[in-house]
């Protein structure tokens, strides 16, 4: 639905009729991806975990009639169109795997990170490409209703050529028990968001160089905790993604001021806003165009949230593909090359230096 801007916050849902089997049954499946197709009228058939009685109580709170022992058995299910994962990602390739042999399933919606390894994303790009199977991947925030307007502010030459643009994060993420036992964190797990929306907004980027130090709070071993990179694009644009999860002190008492804020500068105008999962709310966006709004701030409205309106999306333009034959705007390849771009920034990290895209084969 469109604004009285001209605006569209959320995409329309084309395509909501072929029976998906759900994968998981953690806080992002339980409280986003199903309350998600609830509204949007998607019909989830199954759903299956590590844990089967998860899964049970998570089926009888979203009215799924069906829970399988294991995922296994739920991606041999006939009924199964789409499967849906969200497991860790070290065990989300063996799934992706099995589901690609399967003749009933005809698209799999992965999460991100597709893969440890970027070598391991190739792979499964090119078995998906082998069994003729659409695989996609769950790179949301390009759904969230800020970044899908300021997209197309952009695309309308509001702004101008852009110069310069930057993420801003200072808030604290819930890190899974899962990631305790990876060697990557910050920039793997919450920055793919951030590198992946400025591919989204601005296209592939020639360059990254990024630093990173430990965050005081994260008790378990790791690398990158607090991260900062530089990514400069053929256009011009230099952009800076900054993710600071140490935020200061979280006690009791200590009233912190967790956001994310976002900037896009451009020769005829400057967007800029909020994105609301930090603290609950919604995004925002307002912006000033010489070109289109005499220089005076507009702010487009929306009655919608990231979490969880931003995955009707992300499942949609699944499986509006998977029927029409059309690609998918979340195309496995595409996403490759944001894996190749973390890949290059812990590159950068190791080596202390700033890493050319080029350096890092995708073929």
């Amino acid at each position: 639905m469109t604004d009285a801007l001209g605006f569209q916050p959320d995409p329309t849902v084309r395509t909501n009729s072929l029976k998906i089997g759900c994968i998981g049954a953690g806080m992002i499946m339980a409280e986003c991806h199903l309350a998600a197709y609830k509204q949007a009228g998607f019909p989830v058939a199954a759903i299956a975990s590590r844990t089967k009685s998860r899964a049970e109580g998570v089926a009888k709170r979203w009215g799924i009639p069906k829970v399988h022992d294991t995922p296994e058995a739920l991606i041999a299910d006939p009924e199964i169109e789409i499967l849906d994962i969200a497991y860790p990602p070290d065990q989300q390739p063996d799934l992706i795997r099995l589901a690609l042999k399967q003749p009933h399933i005809k698209g799999i919606l992965a999460q991100k990170p597709l893969s440890l390894t970027l070598q391991e994303a190739i792979a499964l790009r090119e078995e998906a490409k082998a069994a003729g199977k659409i695989l996609s991947v769950n790179q949301n925030m390009r759904y969230d209703q800020s970044m899908q307007v300021l997209k197309q502010i952009i695309d309308r030459g509001e702004l101008g050529e852009i110069v310069f643009a930057q993420i801003d994060m200072h808030a604290i993420p819930h890190w899974q028990t899962f990631l305790e036992g990876y060697d990557r964190l910050t920039l793997a797990n919450m920055s793919v968001h951030h590198l992946d929306v400025l591919r989204f907004l601005f296209g592939d980027p020639t360059e990254i160089s990024t630093q990173t130090r430990t965050d005081p709070r994260t008790t378990f071993k790791h690398k990158d905790g607090i991260t900062v990179s530089t990514l400069r694009f053929p256009s011009g644009v230099l952009a800076l993604s900054l993710e600071d999860v140490w935020h200061g002190p979280r006690s009791e008492g200590y009233d912190n001021d967790q956001h994310i804020n976002f900037r896009v500068d451009g020769t005829e105008g400057v967007a800029k806003g909020t994105i609301g999962w930090p603290t609950g709310a919604a995004s925002t966006l307002t912006y000033a165009s010489r070109k289109t709004t005499g220089g005076k701030w507009v702010t487009p409205s929306w009655d919608t949230m990231w979490f969880p309106h931003a995955f009707i999306g992300v499942m949609e333009q699944l499986q509006h593909a998977v029927k029409t034959g059309e690609p998918p705007a979340l195309t496995v390849e595409d996403n490759v090359r944001t894996v190749q771009l973390i890949e290059a920034g812990y590159r950068s990290m190791a080596e202390g230096r700033t890493v050319q895209l080029s350096e890092i084969s995708i073929n």
